[in-house]
């Protein structure tokens, strides 16, 4: 019974590992990209970016946001408060793609 009991236990790994690898790729290609709120003047070559409060960069998703203070960054790494190998721009971002994705991003220029 032992035996019984192992393989199992093996399968259902399998079965949980395997979701979560879909789970991964299937959020890795959405197409909304990570972003973050960041200070475009608080840039330290260290650290990056400083994170600011969503409500700095307004409620557009444009570059720019009207007269708000911040910019989104997206798909930077963030680490103690800053983000750091991103881009400022939304349509790259979404062309980097993730894990599994097939590169395709927006088609206009």
């Amino acid at each position: 019974m032992a035996a019984k009991e192992r393989r199992r236990l093996r399968s259902s790994t399998v079965v949980l590992g395997g979701m979560g690898v879909l789970a991964t790729a299937l959020t890795s290609c959405g197409s909304e990209p990570d972003k973050r709120c960041v200070d475009p003047n608080s840039y330290d070559v260290s650290r990056g970016y400083k994170v600011v409060d969503s409500k700095a960069c307004g409620k557009g998703s444009g570059s720019g946001g009207g007269s708000s203070s911040g910019r989104w960054y997206y798909d930077g790494n963030k680490s103690g408060g800053f983000s750091d190998r991103g881009t400022f721009s939304k349509s790259q971002a979404v062309d980097r793609g993730g894990f599994g994705c097939s590169g395709s991003g927006s088609g206009g220029g």
